[in-house]
């Protein structure tokens, strides 16, 4: 997924690292913007919430264990046959509940940009921190751009 600038928001990590470590997390969030604004509903305690909503929510806790299962199926479906170490769990590695909100938002991101992708804690995190509405690129030449500000108005 790409922002309004043509800048990635969030990028595909292959399931094994070059050197053979597991890596759980498929979608990496990479939009300084986003990384913000999602560390602030983190830093608010929203995860003990969300997790508390999946508990009391029969229909929000089936979403969000079959967004793990998709998850989980997907990346493993990339694993090399070879692999001697497999990544565990589902999203960020996790196997229930939610471990880290900007790997959930990083999913729901790349599966909406794939027309497909339902998670139900990346949409929440997506209606408080969208739009990524910068009005200078972050990046410059594969470096943080000095000009780049963030956008007042947003969590």
């Amino acid at each position: 997924m790409r922002c309004h600038l043509g800048l990635p928001v969030v990028i595909q990590v292959p399931p094994v690292l070059d050197d053979g470590t597991p890596f759980p997390t498929r979608y990496w969030l990479s939009c300084p913007l986003a990384v913000r604004r999602v560390a602030r509903i983190e830093s608010r305690g929203d995860i003990a919430l969300i997790e508390a909503r999946a508990r009391d929510d029969l229909d929000f806790g089936q979403r969000l264990d079959d967004a793990h299962e998709r998850y989980r199926i997907e990346r493993d479906g990339l694993i090399p046959e070879d692999a001697t170490h497999r990544p565990q769990g589902g999203v960020a590695g996790a196997s229930f509940g939610v471990k880290c909100l900007h790997a959930h938002y990083a999913d729901y991101a790349a599966g909406f940009a794939r027309g497909h992708g339902d998670n139900p804690v990346g949409e929440i995190v997506a209606a408080e921190i969208e739009p990524l509405d910068c009005s200078v690129r972050c990046v410059v030449d594969a470096r943080r751009n000095p000009d780049w500000v963030e956008p007042r108005g947003q969590s």
